[in-house]
């Protein structure tokens, strides 16, 4: 990003891979469009640049910096036994990058390259589990079908008899919700009492509908970022009276019930695994070629481009079904 609002695709001179790095040729990069648009337009706030940094951000924000972390390629030079070998690492959008042998994750058989974009965003619903703690039979609805909300109501779904309900305003996110194994309400229906809501839709309305949800003594799990947005709720009802928690949830750093067994590396191996789920294939909607991301993003940022996650191909790999 050159500056706020305006991409550019810059040359990069790339070193030799030297003792315990690998050189990545990549494959295909996911948009993580909450985080990244917001980066986009500028809306992180100053006291929050540096810690919202990206792994092997180059520049600074505002801008112009090199950003994004969902990137899938093939290991081209390194040690023996991970040349060829596919691999995902957080890496901004690139054609190929060196980074630390420890800074990718070779990706599990059974999990196609494309799909596996999603590991950050998986990861990301992992560590939010971890931090709910749901229990065997809860009713948890989960407010926003953006990205993380579906992959959290699709981990939440294979917990048995959880009873898990997704919440949007856009209804066509009804037939994603089907095919995540989950119910699907409009707000205006959601269905109230619940035991935990997980909310993911970065609105002010949305926390407040999440909130208005719980059953007496029931949590919310906030995952949203609002950047340099202001975020009002209405507190003078039930949430004294019925002793409601609002908590937030961020991925920079392992759930405090999981911190001293797990390490950021496990999480993100779990998440892989995890992908072996055909079901996440239904969050891939869209997808375009490297030298069309500047676009992409004004696009997305503008929201005249619909997607959960749009993928971008690289130089010599297919580019079927391209967004135009």
């Amino acid at each position: 990003m050159r500056e706020p609002g305006a991409g550019e695709i810059r040359d990069e001179v790339l070193p030799g891979p030297g003792p315990g790095e690998v050189l990545v040729r990549t494959l295909h990069t996911g948009v993580s469009r909450g985080t990244e648009t917001l980066v986009f337009r500028g809306g992180v706030p100053e006291d929050q640049r540096d810690r919202m940094r990206a792994p092997f951000q180059d520049g600074d924000l505002p801008g112009p910096v090199k950003y994004g972390y969902l990137n899938v390629g093939v290991v081209e030079r390194g040690p023996e036994a991970l040349v060829g070998r596919t691999v995902f690492c957080l890496h901004p959008h690139q054609t190929a990058y060196v980074v630390p042998v420890d800074a990718v994750v070779a990706v599990p058989d059974g999990v196609p390259a494309r799909r596996a974009v999603l590991a950050g965003t998986v990861e990301t619903a992992v560590n939010a589990l971890w931090d709910l703690g749901p229990l065997v039979g809860d009713r948890v609805t989960v407010v926003g079908a953006g990205m993380v909300g579906c992959c959290v109501a699709r981990l939440l779904a294979r917990i048995p008899g959880t009873e898990v309900t997704l919440v949007d305003v856009d209804p066509a996110r009804a037939a994603v919700a089907e095919q995540l194994g989950v119910a699907f309400e409009s707000p205006e229906d959601a269905t109230a009492q619940r035991d935990a809501v997980v909310h993911t839709s970065a609105t002010a309305s949305g926390l407040q509908l999440a909130l208005d949800l719980l059953a007496p003594e029931g949590t919310v799990l906030d995952l949203s970022w609002y950047g340099d947005r202001r975020v009002d709720l209405a507190l003078g009802g039930a949430f004294h009276s019925g002793r409601l928690t609002l908590r937030s949830s961020q991925v920079g750093a392992v759930a405090p019930a999981r911190r001293s067994s797990r390490t950021h590396a496990d999480r993100l191996a779990l998440a892989l695994r995890l992908l072996r789920d055909p079901a996440f294939d239904v969050l891939l909607t869209g997808q375009s070629p490297f030298a069309d991301l500047p676009d992409v993003m004004a696009r997305l940022e503008a929201g005249a481009l619909p997607a959960l996650c749009h993928t971008i191909a690289y130089p010599g790999t297919e580019v079927a079904g391209c967004t135009p």
